[in-house]
C-alpha cells in the first residue's frame, strides 16, 4: 500500500501538529506514508528517522511564483512528480481544488480530502480529527511523535545525565512570541538556588533573537549555558531529547521538545492557546490578568516567572 498525504500549512509547529493523523493512517493501513509538505516545514531535518513516515516530497512552491511546483506549469510538474510514485490513496489535508485536481491527474485511485472550497475557519486540530472520523471512522487521540536516535551531538555537549539539563526554547518567529531575556534570567537565577542545572539555549540567528541569547550569555549564570544557534534543527534533536524538561516561547522548539516527549512549559504571548496545549506534554502559561490568549493580546512582558517556576519544579517532582 502506497499513500500519500498532503500537509501544505508553512511551518514546524503545523506540520508536528498533523503527526498524529499521519500516525493513524499508517496504523489503519499498516504502512508508512509519505508526505508532501513545504520547504519551510522542515521536515527532513526531524522526520527521517520516524518509521510511520515513508518519503518526504518537498512542494516546491512560494510567493515569489518562480520554481517547480507553483503557477501554471508547476501544476503539470507536481502531477508528474506525484505520479511517478504510484500511489493507490491520497488523503488531503486542506480544501484546495487545485490539490484535487492533481490528485485526479495524477491517477491516485482514492482520494479522501477535506470538503472542497470550505477552507475559512477551519480547526487546525478539530478538523483533521472530523476529517478521518467522518471518512475512516478512525478516533485520533495520540499526542504528536517524532522518533530519533542519539548521535554525537550528545557527546560534543558532554551532557551529564546525573544532572537536570532544560531546553530553554528562547527564540521565535515574531516579536511578539518572544519572552524577554529578564524572564527566562529570573528563572535561570531561582532555579540555580535549588539545584545543580544546565540551561541549553535554543534560537534562531535573526538578530532580535540573538540579542535576547546574548543578554543571557553575558549574564553571570553564562557558565551554565550552553548556545545551539549554530547547529541546525537535526542536530539539536538528541540535545532536546536528553533533557529534563523545556520551557520554550510559542516556537518550534516548543513542539519538537514535546512531540520528542519532553514536558514542555510553552509560554504563550499572542498566539491562540491551541498551538501550546494540543499535546499532553505541554503545559502552557499565559500572561498574567488574561483568561485566554490569541493573536493581538501581545502578553509577552506580562509572562510571570514564578508561574513558569512552580510549573517546572512540578513536572521536575
Amino acid at each position: 500500500m502506497k499513500i500519500l498525504a498532503i500537509q501544505n500549512r508553512m511551518g514546524i509547529g503545523d506540520t508536528v501538529i498533523f503527526l498524529p493523523y499521519i500516525k493513524a493512517l499508517s496504523q489503519k493501513f499498516n504502512s508508512p506514508v509519505s508526505i508532501l509538505v513545504k520547504e519551510s516545514s522542515k521536515a527532513n531535518q526531524y522526520l527521517y528517522q520516524t518509521n510511520y513516515i515513508d518519503q518526504i516530497i518537498t512542494l516546491d512552491r512560494d510567493i515569489q511564483f518562480k520554481n517547480r511546483h507553483g503557477g501554471f506549469f508547476g501544476f503539470f510538474n507536481l502531477i508528474k512528480d506525484i505520479k511517478k510514485h504510484n500511489f493507490d490513496k491520497i488523503f488531503i489535508f486542506n480544501s484546495s481544488l487545485r490539490f484535487y485536481l492533481i490528485a485526479k491527474i495524477s491517477g491516485i485511485p482514492q482520494i479522501y480530502q477535506y470538503p472542497l472550497f470550505q477552507k475559512t475557519n477551519q480547526h487546525i486540530t478539530a478538523t483533521p480529527k472530523k476529517f478521518l472520523k467522518d471518512r475512516l471512522n478512525l478516533e485520533v487521540t495520540e499526542d504528536p511523535e517524532i522518533q530519533i536516535k542519539d548521535n554525537n551531538s550528545v557527546g560534543k555537549f558532554k551532557i551529564n545525565k546525573n544532572e537536570i539539563n532544560i531546553l530553554l526554547g528562547i527564540g521565535g518567529s515574531g516579536p511578539t512570541k518572544r519572552i524577554p531575556a529578564k524572564t527566562f534570567l529570573k528563572i535561570i537565577e531561582q532555579l540555580l538556588k535549588i539545584k545543580k542545572i544546565k540551561f541549553y539555549l535554543a534560537t534562531g540567528k535573526k538578530p532580535e533573537e540573538q540579542i535576547i541569547l546574548n543578554e543571557i550569555l553575558k549574564s553571570r549564570y553564562k557558565d551554565e549555558c550552553v548556545s545551539l544557534d549554530n547547529l541546525n534543527i537535526k542536530e539539536t534533536l538528541p540535545i532536546i531529547k536528553n533533557c529534563n524538561a523545556s520551557i520554550c516561547n510559542d516556537s518550534s522548539f516548543s513542539h519538537l521538545s514535546a512531540a520528542l516527549g519532553i514536558k514542555t512549559i510553552t509560554l504563550m504571548a499572542d498566539t491562540p492557546l491551541i498551538y501550546g496545549n494540543y499535546s499532553s506534554k505541554m503545559f502552557p502559561i499565559i500572561p498574567d490578568g488574561e483568561i485566554n490568549v490569541g493573536h493581538n493580546t501581545f502578553g509577552k512582558d506580562k509572562i510571570n516567572p514564578e508561574k513558569i517556576l512552580n510549573k517546572l519544579l512540578e513536572i521536575l517532582d
